[in-house]
């Protein structure tokens, strides 16, 4: 008997994620804990704003792996009246970096980028990977711009997660376990996240327990009484930079008194009847715009997707991504390994906050600053190291990112704000949710459990082997594809959420399937 095994499934299961549905405010997060967190900031009377800020600090806790007061980010602001803002706090080198401490192997990388090797893989990990840490400057000028509540009220619930600890269950394990190899080189990552060498276990019956990490949980007390720009100009810059001059990073005290975040109008493009705003900045947004212009002819009929339909949006995907790389550089990782993740807020006047958020690799450049518990980013490795590159490592210079957060408006207010993590998967993910509940009518839920693909370059399809027969006949005429679960790991899909209002009010939220702690609450 000539047998073969059939392809190995992850997931023998069929999962649901469940929804949220309200007529007041609501928070989709890719952590439970952190939309618990917003919702209390909408119950205590705070704007989306508010609870967006909230959420976003809880994360720095409760999902170390994606996000924190180390990294950067950029959010869209719109509500009834008030015009559609980007607020840009994306990643800047420090303004002392040395090209020349980046000396290629003469190796190339085909991991993350596709670029030649750094010795030591300095521009990976490390104290010179940093890029200047702006999400807390981002999160200062969004509560100040629309916060009604005081920040002390606002951080509360991240102090009291902090004070808690991070939950010690499997996929705490995996994340971390992912990144084993490399935290355990910096000394405090160590400690906090190898105990014993090994990473934390869940035990094998009760309930999982939880851990501190490191002086995480006083910066966040310290910033909630001194105020967000301590972060940049007071005792807990301080701490930074006494770090920073220990490891040998070369952010100054310069580089953290100038972070502040811009903010820009919106970027807008009519589609189908409504209103995008789109992220202004060297974001996703350029290569969007590209795939909507392709999108246009495409046979919106039905309750779902056609196969012609798929086969159009790949053959558009994989022109906008040739355009996007020839013209603006690499961008953010192909592989999954990236870290970003995404939060979506409305409140009951009808605001709405997409932010989208991030370290780059998971667990950013691995290093948890002793002093702070803040962990870094690792944003140089969006650079191309190669001297003569136009997205060449450079002091003081902003790198093309994909970060995708989008806002729809129809009838003078926003209706649907969304956006994801995963890299350079995010605008696919993006496009096809906001398609599949504005064009084809499908509710949030229905369109989180409904299968995409992916197109992260210009060659090649990755689909979800639910998309069924024809579909994967129909993408097959014109690329190789790649046939994958969407499974937790590993991750071959990004992690959106969304937050649809409908023409009665009613608040519909959801947030990615495959992500075991993400929820969607109303109040």
């Amino acid at each position: 008997m000539a047998w073969m095994p059939p392809p190995h499934v992850t997931q023998h299961w069929q999962v649901t994620k469940p929804g949220a549905t309200g007529k007041r405010g609501m928070v989709a997060s890719q952590a439970r804990d952190a939309a618990e967190a917003g919702l209390a900031i909408l119950d205590e009377g705070g704007t989306a704003a508010d609870a967006a800020v909230a959420t976003a600090f809880a994360l720095a806790v409760v999902e170390p792996w994606n996000s924190g007061l180390g990294g950067i980010g950029f959010a869209q602001v719109a509500g009834p009246g008030l015009p559609a803002e980007t607020l840009d706090f994306g990643p800047v080198s420090p303004h002392a970096l040395d090209p020349s401490a980046f000396p290629m192997t003469g190796v190339m990388k085909d991991d993350l980028f596709t670029w030649p090797e750094v010795f030591e893989d300095r521009n990976i990990h490390g104290p010179l990977s940093f890029a200047i840490p702006s999400s807390v400057a981002g999160y200062a000028a969004l509560h100040a711009r629309h916060g009604r509540l005081p920040l002390s009220v606002v951080m509360a619930p991240a102090v009291a997660l902090a004070r808690r600890g991070l939950a010690q269950d499997w996929f705490t394990t995996l994340k971390i376990a992912n990144s084993a190899a490399v935290l355990r080189r910096y000394a405090e990552s160590a400690r906090i996240y190898l105990p014993g060498g090994l990473p934390p276990v869940a035990p094998y019956q009760g309930s999982p327990g939880f851990f501190r990490q490191g002086k995480l949980a006083e910066t966040l007390e310290r910033l909630a009484h001194a105020g967000l720009r301590d972060f940049y100009e007071g005792e807990v810059a301080g701490e930074l930079l006494a770090d920073f001059r220990e490891m040998g990073s070369p952010i100054s005290a310069a580089d953290l008194v100038g972070c502040k975040a811009l903010v820009k109008p919106a970027l807008e493009a009519e589609w189908r009847g409504k209103r995008l705003f789109l992220a202004n900045g060297l974001t996703a947004a350029p290569t969007l715009l590209r795939v909507l212009e392709g999108m246009r002819s495409a046979d919106f009929s039905g309750r779902a997707p056609s196969a012609a339909w798929y086969a159009q949006l790949a053959r558009v995907m994989r022109a906008a991504y040739a355009e996007r790389l020839a013209g603006l550089g690499d961008a953010e990782p192909k592989a999954a390994e990236s870290c970003t993740t995404h939060l979506t807020v409305c409140d009951k006047d009808g605001m709405m906050v997409a932010m989208t958020t991030t370290l780059l690799s998971s667990m950013g450049s691995r290093v948890v600053l002793p002093r702070s518990g803040v962990l870094m980013n690792n944003g140089i490795m969006w650079f191309d190291p190669r001297p003569e590159a136009r997205n060449a490592i450079a002091p003081g210079k902003r790198p093309l990112t994909n970060m995708c957060p989008v806002i729809a408006a129809e009838g003078g207010a926003p209706s649907i704000a969304a956006g994801a993590s995963g890299g350079r998967r995010i605008m696919a993910a993006v496009f096809q949710m906001l398609s599949y509940v504005a064009d084809f009518g499908m509710d949030p839920d229905r369109a989180a459990h409904h299968p995409r693909l992916d197109v992260s370059g210009p060659d090649g399809v990755t689909a979800d082997i639910r998309l069924g027969a024809e579909t994967l006949a129909a993408l097959a005429k014109d690329a190789e594809v790649t046939e994958v679960e969407h499974a937790v790991l590993p991750v071959n899909f990004a992690c959106p959420n969304l937050i649809r209002i409908a023409p009665d009010g009613t608040r519909h939220g959801t947030t990615d399937a495959m992500s075991p702690w993400s929820a969607a609450l109303a109040q």
